[in-house]
């Protein structure tokens, strides 16, 4: 016997097992004010982690391929929003990926409704941290690049929640990036990334720098940062007000000045000064912070320590960083020293003193 309906929003449950398929078998109807109702309640019960793994087991997923398509678009939105809730838990997205749902699912990427569009992107954003998610999310990439230079075109006032697009969307080319970079960079991804990290918002201008840091990985990848003038704009980041933000650029920096060209276009920024402050100056701060943020800046450090030792190959860059050793050898010997930080400066001394 169904509930009684408090909420006209929300379509009566059944009691126990039985309200599962209850809700399921209303998405059959044709009204689309049923199927809303259906919708929101189901969503309520996904939060049961219990009624969610009856959805899974019982086949019900399968069934939400049809709404995708429905002319009402607040279907399709909670429809979407439902698919977001089941991916918080393990078994929802082993059982999205192992379904045929991704395919009509990516398509309402193009959807008319921004808040169906924001849904999608978060389901996706959840399955692509997982390895398996970002492998079944690699054929979306070069659709994912173009959003980003469609997004070019906007106006320059967002709404909050396309920002939001925009960060879930960049967050899933990073982790897409991390098992292959190759179709990111084939989809002039370095250049569309580049023009993000100047963005107003710091969200977007930390994703994006994060995405680079990927890309910078491949030998292509640090080529095309050099040639696409990006190593400028990722200097200025290494002085931005957020933490990670600087972390993300001076990673970048350090994968790319692995690289001949990579260090020279550094060294004629510059860099060296810059990355010896963010070294030093962040020594006194880091006893007064939060956990979270001691892992931002133990991060931003190390990766300034690993881009000094690669540029101290260089002549030029090794006779920078002599005239420094002190600062670099205080932080290799100081006891009370984070440990990998303490490694990483170690090797950037040995390096520096290097003689043949």
């Amino acid at each position: 016997m169904a509930g009684v309906l408090i909420d006209p929003s929300r379509a009566p449950v059944a009691f126990g097992r039985r309200a599962v398929p209850q809700l399921f078998g209303e998405l059959q109807q044709l009204e689309a004010d049923r199927k809303q109702r259906a919708l929101a309640s189901l969503c309520d019960l996904m939060h049961d982690p219990e009624k969610l793994y009856q959805a899974v087991t019982g086949g019900f997923v399968e069934q939400l391929e049809v709404l995708f398509k429905d002319e009402d678009s607040s279907v399709r939105t909670k429809t979407c929003e439902l698919l977001h809730l089941l991916t918080a838990h393990s078994i929802g997205r082993r059982a999205l990926l192992s379904s045929a749902l991704l395919p009509p699912l990516s398509q309402l990427l193009d959807d008319s409704s921004s808040s169906c569009r924001r849904n999608v992107h978060r389901v996706l954003n959840r399955l692509a941290r997982l390895p398996a998610g970002a492998n079944a999310l690699l054929t979306l990439v070069p659709k994912l690049m173009l959003k980003l230079r469609q997004d070019e075109g906007e106006e320059e006032e967002e709404e909050e929640e396309e920002e939001e697009v925009q960060v879930l969307r960049l967050s899933t080319l990073s982790c897409c990036s991390r098992l292959d970079a190759l179709p990111a960079l084939a989809s002039d991804g370095v250049s569309l990334l580049g023009r993000k990290l100047s963005h107003r918002s710091a969200n977007i201008r930390r994703e994006a720098a994060a995405a680079m840091m990927v890309l910078s990985v491949p030998v292509d990848g640090k080529q095309q940062v050099c040639e696409k003038a990006v190593l400028p704009v990722l200097v200025g980041l290494l002085q931005d007000e957020d933490v990670e933000v600087q972390a993300n650029a001076a990673g970048t920096i350090m994968n790319t000045v692995i690289i001949t060209t990579g260090k020279l276009q550094c060294l004629d920024l510059d860099v060296v000064p810059v990355l010896l402050d963010v070294v030093s100056e962040h020594t006194e701060k880091e006893e007064e912070e939060e956990e979270e943020m001691k892992r931002r800046r133990k991060a931003l450090v190390i990766y300034s320590l690993r881009a000094l030792t690669s540029l101290a190959e260089a002549p030029d860059g090794r006779g920078l960083l002599l005239e420094q050793l002190p600062l670099l050898a205080r932080r290799s010997e100081a006891p009370e020293e984070d440990r990998d930080v303490r490694r990483a400066a170690q090797t950037a001394v040995r390096v520096v003193t290097w003689t043949p």
